[in-house]
């Protein structure tokens, strides 16, 4: 007989890990020592709803759908919006059978419910240099995450893999076997390019020297929420913004030292004497403060190849030409690109979306939109002709993660060359 979440003689797991009876379908829980919370009280699920399946009923419980779900590929997502939807359809009825559940999941999910992987008696584990530790998919996406693929393909990805693995019942696999399978995997599902970014990146886990990534671009081009979210699928935890290295110049250099310091990069103009003289005040005044501030920068990635750690800096004050980027090819690499916004409206419309969000501080960035897009040319033109630095117009959020992401290896690739073999 069918049992909702488990095909005959699959053992269920428990939402912290544990396993169940196995006389129980997935959907409702293995125990009844909460009597009070499933048995028609207001407490946990609320539903007092029994699934009949088999001589014992017992109290549907959606944690325990959800989790069924997720073992069998479906991501958490959509896992969730399931059991909440079957928990809502079943509401007030006193019992439910579990191959009806079974029916709900079906239908809504696009695909059908997916076929369940036989549990194995012990969990895959990978090893290395003598070690081992559990098999994650959870892990495994996010390193798939390198190969400018989306979160959802990801995990798909490495539920194949996972997949692959449960079907051919194998309970230890190497690193260097994980690597290669993921590899073979992604080349097959997405394209020999996503393999080949993989693996690129794989290398650079363990650098023998750092990559340091550099996003510039004008105010609110959304150059922070890019670098934090390039940082979190490469998996380089540190990311700074050069925000922060401002703020800490200003306490240590007064505004008489460096008055362009102390404002905005659009109005910095305004703190210089005599600003006005200048062809154009705008442009001199924030290259017054982005000079200053690139000595904090360079002082930030000089830390960081001396310890060996990749590093994402983003912020208006990282400008083709001011890096210094030539004197780190012998030590670490070094790469840029210009974040900006192409589209006017479009770019009115987020600094109207800033100014009605708490989270940020209030500024006058509507009423200066002309001084920044003047400092975004400025910056486009420096990025074509002094520094050939790549430009990503921040239109579409996840395409351009993607974009940087693919950059990053094409330009790791074309420095450090790619030899498959040798990767695997």
């Amino acid at each position: 007989m069918f049992r909702f979440g488990l095909m005959p003689g699959e053992l269920p797991v428990g939402l912290g890990g544990s396993r169940l009876a196995a006389k129980g379908p997935v959907g409702y829980g293995a125990s009844m020592a909460r009597p009070k919370e499933t048995r028609g009280s207001k407490g946990g699920s609320g539903l007092g709803v029994m699934v009949e399946d088999g001589a014992t009923p017992r109290p549907f419980m959606r944690g325990i759908m959800i989790h069924s779900l997720i073992r069998r590929g479906v991501p958490y997502e959509e896992a969730f919006e399931v059991a909440q939807t079957v928990r809502d359809r079943i509401k007030g009825r006193p019992s439910v059978k579990a191959q009806e559940l079974a029916e709900l999941a079906s239908e809504l999910l696009p695909a059908g419910l997916p076929t369940a992987v036989p549990e194995l008696a012990e969990p895959i584990r990978i090893t290395d240099a003598g070690a081992s530790v559990p098999f994650s998919k959870g892990i495994l996406s996010q390193s798939l995450l390198a190969a400018a693929l989306e979160p959802g393909d990801a995990w798909e990805v490495a539920r194949d893999i996972e997949l692959e693995l449960r079907r051919s019942r194998t309970l230890e696999i190497d690193r260097k076997s994980l690597r290669r399978l993921a590899f073979e995997t992604l080349t097959t599902r997405v394209g020999k390019s996503a393999g080949r970014d993989y693996l690129m990146w794989r290398r650079f886990q363990d650098p023998e020297r750092p990559v340091i990534l550099l996003l510039g671009g004008p105010t609110g081009a959304g150059k922070t929420s890019l670098a934090l979210e390039v940082g979190h699928r490469l998996g380089i935890p540190r990311v700074m913004s050069t925000d922060t290295i401002r703020q800490v110049m200003r306490i240590m250099l007064s505004s008489a030292l460096a008055p362009a310091l102390h404002a905005s990069s659009y109005d910095a103009w305004r703190a210089i004497p005599d600003a006005e003289s200048f062809e154009d005040p705008i442009v001199e005044g924030f290259r017054d403060q982005a000079q200053v501030v690139s000595v904090g920068v360079r002082g930030l990635i000089d830390r960081a190849v001396a310890e060996n750690t990749s590093l994402i800096l983003d912020g208006v004050s990282i400008v083709p030409g001011l890096m210094g980027r030539g004197s780190y090819a012998e030590t670490a690499d070094v790469i840029m690109m210009m974040v900006v916004n192409l589209g006017e409206e479009a770019y009115a419309g987020r600094f109207e979306a800033r100014r009605r969000s708490p989270k940020h501080q209030p500024h006058d960035y509507v009423e200066n939109l002309d001084a920044i897009l003047q400092i975004q040319d400025h910056l486009l033109e420096l990025a074509e002709q002094v520094d050939d630095v790549p430009v990503v117009n921040n239109e579409d959020f996840e395409q351009s993660v993607q974009t940087v992401i693919r950059h990053v290896a094409k330009t790791l690739r074309e420095r450090h060359g790619f030899d498959a073999a040798e990767l695997l």
